[in-house]
């Protein structure tokens, strides 16, 4: 059975503990152990008793790095528990500002990765080899993955079930946690959710506004007039706010919403394409190519529920 370590240390945020434990242990077919440097910790609210040391971490084959208190400092034998796990080839995962505690580790250096909204910036600040992004669910690079805060965290274990025993377990895990599975996007390279602004951002009505007008024929002009802006203005503030521009954010908009119809329903692919906006089907599928990296149909057939 395939084994799952979560590592808890003081400062542990209850919530990123918790996810992992309910999101694994509700399939039945993962074996969960928590374990850390010390047998007893310290959150906020609570002191927790830990059952296993770190020796727990040798024969995991996925490791959770739960959320700490932003201020904590990594012990050096978690570091290098770690750094063997991944020298194995556990997976690693972390949820929130369990970022940090990875990151200390070196292992994230020189890839790409997310954490809560509110501290990308420090994490980017402190850790100026990884490529943090901020404006995603989570990350998947393969052997390491990063997820965003709270519910960000459940998504990811949603998608590491889904890879692990594929759409039906995942579905099942997500209804058991009433938790929609069209949030996650399966794989790395089918992850389109659209850039957003900071939250309460100048840009955050107009995008609200494109994302429940994404199937009309828009233009920028049509954006611009709808932003009260200027093209060249919009263009800027778009650039500076969301790292895209405003067609390109749509289309990644669309894509989005084809994701979900090809997830939940048995449309045909032209339709969807209509439904979404695009105005031919060959249009639809080199865009859903060019964001996605598969064909719709490919799409379909490996995450449809």
């Amino acid at each position: 059975m395939h084994k799952v370590a979560v590592v808890v240390m003081d400062g542990v945020i209850p919530f990123d503990f918790a996810v992992p434990i309910e999101a694994f242990g509700r399939t039945g077919l993962y074996e969960i152990g928590i374990c850390g440097p010390k047998r007893t910790v310290r959150s906020e609210l609570f002191e927790l008793k830990v059952p296993h040391g770190l020796e727990l971490l040798s024969e995991a084959d996925t490791v959770v790095l739960p959320g700490h208190t932003e201020d904590f400092v990594v012990p050096a034998p978690v570091v290098e528990a770690l750094r063997a796990a991944a020298a194995r080839g556990a997976r690693i995962a972390s949820i929130c500002s369990g970022t940090f505690v990875f990151a200390a580790t070196g292992l994230l250096d020189g890839l790409r990765a997310t954490t809560h909204w509110l501290a990308a910036a420090g994490l980017a600040a402190r850790y100026p080899e990884i490529d943090v992004d901020p404006n995603v669910l989570y990350v998947d690079n393969g052997q390491f993955l990063t997820s965003a805060g709270a519910a960000a965290g459940l998504d990811l274990c949603l998608h590491m079930i889904r890879r692990d025993h594929g759409s039906a377990v995942a579905a099942d895990a997500a209804r058991l946690a009433v938790m929609p599975l069209e949030r996650e996007g399966g794989q790395a390279q089918f992850i389109v959710t659209p850039p957003a602004a900071p939250q309460g951002g100048e840009l955050e009505p107009l995008l609200l506004w494109m994302e429940a007008h994404a199937a009309r024929e828009l233009t920028l002009e049509d954006l611009a007039r709808q932003a009260d802006m200027s093209t060249r203005t919009l263009n800027r503030r778009f650039r500076e706010q969301t790292g895209t521009t405003p067609l390109q954010w749509l289309h990644r908009a669309r894509i989005r919403q084809a994701q979900h119809l090809l997830e939940t329903t048995r449309d045909p692919v032209e339709l969807i394409a209509s439904r979404v906006g695009f105005g031919s089907a060959t249009a639809f599928r080199d865009r859903f190519k060019r964001i996605a990296g598969t064909s719709p149909n490919a799409y379909r057939a490996a995450f449809q529920s």
